[in-house]
């Protein structure tokens, strides 16, 4: 992945869930790209290894923790214990979401609830064992990837676009209860991002796809990964409270 984006994260900790694969994967490469060492949180260990492993072999640094954020327990665990391993945690990317797709007429409360709980709940137990050791610091930087469903609703989607409306009502909210502790909250919102999954989705529907974008192209990952990499550096300090829609234009 190239990064046309470089900011000095030298010297800093970050924590970057859902870092196994797809956008959270290209968020730690970013990260640890930039001198910041890399947290790198999920459920699949074996996935986790081969992040942290390409952090390490571009010359970043990075470790693995085994963490499944619908634990709430753990999860505020696992943070805590890497701020007590490391002395600090100056970034914070909630990145870790699932999606249970059907119309609403069919969704279950399992559908439901597995969403809200990894999406979102995980999100606010991330933020707040987060901000209490930031607080302490005088310093921080809360990445929320929130998504464009979020923001317009997408048919299908009703548990996925309120945990991502949830997400960035959370972090506007408490962007102003951390603004004077020198701690931002952002959430950084992508459109359609070129993945496994939609390689699967074939030309004639990525064809129709693109005729949606006004950029006419899908994003790629690192379009995301720089967004995140910018609200994770110094430069952004005077920016909180706000979600940067990364999409090309789709959502207008």
């Amino acid at each position: 992945m190239q990064l046309s984006l470089s900011v000095d994260l030298k010297g800093q900790s970050a924590i970057v869930t859902g870092a196994s694969q797809g956008l959270g994967h290209a968020v730690a490469l970013a990260l640890g790209a930039n001198g910041a060492h890399v947290g790198c949180l999920a459920r699949n260990a074996e996935n986790l290894a081969a992040t942290v492993s390409e952090i390490e072999q571009a010359g970043g640094s990075a470790e693995a923790i085994a963490c499944d954020v619908a634990d709430r327990q753990a999860t505020a665990a696992a943070i805590e214990g890497f701020h007590a391993k490391h002395k600090r945690l100056d970034i914070l990317v909630n990145n870790a979401g699932i999606t249970r797709d059907k119309l609403l007429r069919g969704m279950s409360d399992e559908e439901w609830d597995a969403v809200i709980t990894t999406n979102l709940t995980s999100c606010f137990i991330c933020c707040r064992a987060a901000a209490s050791l930031m607080r302490r610091a005088k310093y921080g930087r809360i990445i929320n990837m929130a998504s464009i469903s979020g923001v317009i609703g997408n048919p299908g989607q009703t548990n996925y676009s309120a945990s991502k409306a949830g997400m960035i009502g959370l972090s506007r909210s408490l962007s102003k209860e951390l603004a004077n502790r020198g701690i931002t909250v952002n959430c950084v919102a992508p459109g359609f991002i070129a993945s496994e999954m939609t390689a699967k989705l074939g030309d004639v529907v990525m064809d129709e796809v693109r005729k949606r974008i006004p950029a006419n192209r899908v994003g790629d990952p690192a379009d995301v990964a720089a967004a995140v990499l910018f609200l994770s550096s110094p430069a952004a300090g005077y920016i909180t409270g706000q979600t940067l829609i990364v999409d090309g234009g789709m959502a207008g």
